[in-house]
């Protein structure tokens, strides 16, 4: 959630900050601010609203002059949206201005505290802590300040720290919230997304917690919380502004919907080698799978969705029990695990704080941990055991589609690594099912032309329903709850997902004439069962839309709508079903108006519990 950028080198500052802040409105936001500094001053311009706002307030950074500054989006938790609670906040003096992602734990005990020094807050928020706390160790060391304030503060959290003092570098640390550096000629970054920076460098520093940062225009100092000064590695992004741009598209959606064959491609290419899977990436042998009784997927949201599939899929072929577990129940139930346990964590930016804590209780209990994740040097890639990366790209839209299906993909080829070291399927089913893995990115875009006039078709029908319902059996349930949440997220229309076979313990009561239905029949052994679901709910007025494959068109004599996707094999058979389920979303979203790529309520990176 939130959004920061910070520069501080030889071109005008505020145009630089704005444009970063501009490619972090994926992540949401409900107000934005920046902070320059000018001759000894900081100049703070911050409003409730869109960053557009901004940027008229300031004629574009021309209003703002200044080779130094940082800029926030924020994403409100402490205090309501307002001019007053938005980002940046300035200390009591003036000297320190502060831009801060995530939640200080220990606000109100620090509140109170500094309010008996003497300090006067203005906001609500839980930031404002932080400039008056920074403010209050100042003593002419910036550094030690620092050190000294964050050594007070319990939480989340990523700063970016001006000081009037200081007019040719500022201040950044990270815990448990992502911040990166960045490296130019031109002058040095900090951003919670390569996506800010992405246009003027490719030379990034990943921070760890509770590493200190002062950006300077020539360089960049990192330390320790015991002032050391640490040597950091440079890395390079591999790649470019193209792919966080729109690209002729209307919306990033649908640009990331329509790239989902490429990135498939892309997580399945390194992996595969004369018909095999080999994971290099990652450090688990037969022994290790061996002494595990039991796996536990754990994550949220779309992600969780994908660990659903990946149950049914990983049960199968491996015969390992699997359960999957929502990230922000899962350490508080005190789970069952121990080193005989393997905890898979997915997320797409690798910076969830839910499944990041999950992440943790896991290790604490002795479990040896995989994670899943797109983004290289995140928080949950570094405290995991073995990572493996989606290798999906930039995802910009709120709701995720290619981060999903590379997600699935990653699963599948655990899944069929696992097998084959275990030796639980034959090699010539494993090799079987590796080439129908491979088909699947053709597969997709030859699917993707060949659906989307039609799921715009039955947009055009059904936009305006109020409640639906999905439903499937096995790998066809799992894939509802994902097509369901795409609907609901994005066009805030009400969407439920159930097994098709508990219809008849209540949720049919809710049937009634005229009521879509949404059923997936794309599992063959299923499909008779699907076909009886169908009538059922047919029989008390429901309009059905069906999802079959190419051999099942007899689906056509049940359903109202009937929509037919490619054979593949049953256990892959989601990551083409939810193709046309994602395209319908989108859909009946333009229809209906909605903020598509920014939903309501919604941010891209959720960094807070």
């Amino acid at each position: 959630m939130c959004g920061i950028v910070g520069f501080v080198g030889r071109m005008e500052a505020a145009p630089i900050l704005l444009e970063g802040l501009k490619r972090l409105e994926y992540r949401g936001y409900d107000s934005a601010g920046i902070a320059i500094e000018q001759d000894g001053k900081i100049e703070i311009v911050k409003t409730k609203g869109r960053i557009c706002c901004l940027d008229d307030m300031t004629d574009g950074g021309k209003k703002t002059p200044g080779t130094l500054g940082v800029g926030h989006t924020r994403w409100a938790t402490h205090g309501e949206p307002s001019d007053v609670n938005s980002h940046p906040h300035r200390s009591m003096s003036g000297k320190i201005a502060v831009v801060h992602n995530g939640i200080i734990e220990n606000y109100m005990e620090l509140r109170e505290y500094l309010r008996k020094k003497g300090f006067v807050f203005v906001s609500d928020t839980d930031t404002e802590v932080v400039a008056h706390l920074v403010d209050y160790y100042y003593k002419g060391d910036l550094l030690e300040a620092m050190v000294k304030a964050v050594n007070r503060l319990e939480g989340s959290y990523a700063l970016g720290v001006v000081c009037a003092d200081y007019p040719d570098r500022f201040a950044a640390v990270r815990k448990a919230s992502p911040l990166i550096v960045g490296l130019s000629e031109e002058g040095n970054f900090i951003a919670s997304d390569v996506t800010a920076l992405i246009s003027y460098t490719k030379r990034v520093v990943y921070l760890e917690d509770d590493e200190i940062v002062l950006v300077g225009r020539e360089g960049i100092q990192a330390f320790n919380m015991n002032k050391e000064e640490i040597d950091k590695p440079v890395s390079e992004v591999t790649w470019n502004i193209d792919a966080a741009e729109k690209g002729g598209y209307e919306h990033f959606m649908l640009k990331e919907i329509m790239e989902q064959p490429a990135a498939i491609r892309e997580t399945i290419r390194p992996r595969l080698k004369e018909g095999q899977v080999v994971l290099d990436d990652i450090q688990l042998t037969a022994a290790d799978l061996q002494n595990f009784n039991r796996i536990v997927i754990t994550a949220c949201g779309s992600a969780y969705h994908a660990g659903v599939v990946g149950k049914y899929v990983l049960e199968e072929l491996t015969r390992i029990p699997v359960e999957v577990d929502l990230a922000s129940e899962f350490r508080y139930r005190q789970p069952i695990i121990d080193e005989h346990t393997l905890v898979v964590i997915i997320s797409q930016s690798g910076e969830t704080a839910d499944t990041l804590a999950a992440l943790k209780e896991a290790k604490r209990l002795g479990a040896r941990t995989l994670s899943i994740v797109n983004v290289v040097g995140s928080a949950i890639a570094k405290e995991s055991d073995d990572v493996l990366y989606t290798w999906a790209g930039p995802e910009i839209a709120v709701a995720t589609t290619k981060a999903y299906s590379t997600q699935l993909t990653v699963l599948y080829l655990f899944a069929l690594y696992a097998a084959g070291l275990l030796g639980t399927r034959p090699a010539a089913e494993i090799s079987r099912l590796v080439q129908a893995l491979e088909a699947l990115p053709d597969q997709i875009e030859a699917l993707l032309p060949a659906c989307k006039p039609e799921m715009q078709r039955l947009a055009a029908i059904f936009y305006g329903c109020e409640n639906l319902f999905f439903i499937g059996r096995n790998l066809d349930y799992a894939a509802a709850l994902e097509g369901s949440l795409k609907l609901k997220e994005i066009s805030y229309i009400h969407s439920e997902a159930y097994a098709a076979g508990e219809l008849k313990h209540g949720t049919i009561s809710l049937i009634d004439e005229g009521r879509l239905v949404i059923a997936l029949c794309c599992q063959d052994r299923l499909f008779d069962k699907m076909r009886s679901n169908i009538r059922e709910v047919k029989a008390r007025g429901a309009v059905v839309m069906a999802l079959a494959t190419a051999q099942n068109k007899a689906i056509a004599e049940s359903a109202d709508q009937a929509v037919l996707v490619p054979e593949t094999d049953p256990l892959f058979m989601a990551s083409l079903e939810v193709v046309p389920l994602q395209l319908f979303a989108y859909y009946v979203a333009s229809a209906n108006g909605c903020d598509i790529d920014k939903p309501r309520n919604l941010a891209k990176s959720v960094t807070v519990e």
